[in-house]
């Protein structure tokens, strides 16, 4: 029995079939997840490095912006400590070009130049020490979450590597648990709920890259530099990481929008007109959820995530009203079947004898 064809709707199978299927689709998730695994944990290093950015973005500690954090200081201090030491060996090596041609004038006893030449090699050397202080200056100034038990960066980085894991699974493992309850829906219901199956992992995917590139990194810098003043902010590695899946995953979850809309509308629990009668109630629903996934107070950032729930909204409605439209047409339209049916009892009783 293929773990890729689901089983057919007119397919009879007894408890113990149905477990041995079970049995198979679940391995079969196990290999996908293990395989997945096997690379996000092999490139562990890129996953860290790209969920660390919105973070790094958020923390500009050692910028011009005058903050009495401790951490912000220090890497302010150091910037301008670098710039010193780079003035600094530039007017020495001034001075020193100036010296060695004051020790090549003539008429100098050789006492004086032998102080002038002392005098240029030591500020020579003071240069040198300047140029190698700047070079030192740390060009990273990003800062990254830190660990605090022996065991945390590799329990970290393997559950960073399983999150990755299940995201790049997702596809494979929701086709199989919809091949599995495949064969309770009849094939007018398989209709119905095979785009609606293939739109999950999709909408999922770009609301977690909505997540990412936009709501992420705005919650992140509100967060991270929200009276930071008062505190020395250091980033735990696996809360940090905690709370961007937590994030990421709810507003894949928000993007289900469609999904929803389009199971009830058929499902008849409600029609696509009241659905749109209803827009005002929908859109400030919307608008307390976004306001809710969104941990910012300026309105532009909850207006950046409840536009693509708006506009997913609508685009559910109107494609309810489409299939509600093609399923009205389809339930108007004549049974041939049952035409034929009705000729052939007429038939049948013209050719009756008459009693």
């Amino acid at each position: 029995m293929s773990v890729i064809r689901p089983i057919g709707h007119e397919d009879r199978l007894s408890l113990v079939e149905h477990l041995d299927e079970l049995r198979r689709r679940l391995i079969a998730c196990i290999a996908v997840f293990v395989v997945a695994f096997a690379v996000c944990y092999w490139q562990n290093d890129w996953l860290l490095h790209t969920i660390n950015k919105p973070l790094q973005t958020a923390q500009k500690a050692g910028g011009e912006n005058h903050t009495q954090n401790p951490l912000e200081e220090s890497q302010r201090f150091q910037i301008r400590s670098g710039r010193a030491f780079d003035a600094t060996a530039a007017a020495l090596a001034s001075v020193d070009k100036v010296l060695a041609r004051a020790a090549t004038r003539p008429g100098l006893s050789a006492a004086d130049r032998a102080t002038l030449m002392s005098s240029a090699r030591a500020v020579r050397a003071a240069a040198a020490a300047n140029r190698g202080a700047a070079a030192a200056v740390p060009t990273n100034r990003g800062r990254l979450p830190v660990t605090l038990g022996v065991t945390e960066p590799f329990v970290t980085t393997f559950t960073v590597a399983g999150y990755a894991a299940i995201l790049l699974a997702l596809p494979f493992l929701l086709w199989q648990a919809y091949a599995f309850v495949l064969p309770a829906f009849t094939p007018r219901e398989r209709r119905t709920a095979l785009p609606l199956m293939l739109l999950v992992p999709v909408l999922f995917l770009s609301g977690v890259a909505f997540g990412y590139f936009l709501a992420l990194p705005r919650a992140v810098t509100f967060l991270q530099n929200f009276n930071d003043d008062s505190f020395d902010i250091l980033i735990r590695a696996a809360d940090y990481y905690r709370f961007s899946v937590i994030l990421l995953g709810l507003i894949g979850l928000l993007f289900q929008v469609p999904v929803g809309v389009l199971a009830v509308t058929r499902l008849g629990v409600i029609s696509a007109r009241q659905l749109a009668r209803n827009r005002g109630y929908v859109i400030l629903a919307l608008a307390v959820v976004a306001a809710v996934a969104t941990p910012t107070p300026d309105p532009v950032t909850m207006l950046i995530a409840m536009a693509p729930l708006v506009v997913l909204f609508e685009l559910s409605v109107l494609l309810a009203r489409i299939f509600e439209r093609r399923r009205a047409a389809a339930e108007n339209e004549p049974d041939d079947d049952a035409f034929g049916a009705d000729r052939e009892w007429d038939t049948v009783d013209e050719d009756l004898p008459v009693s």
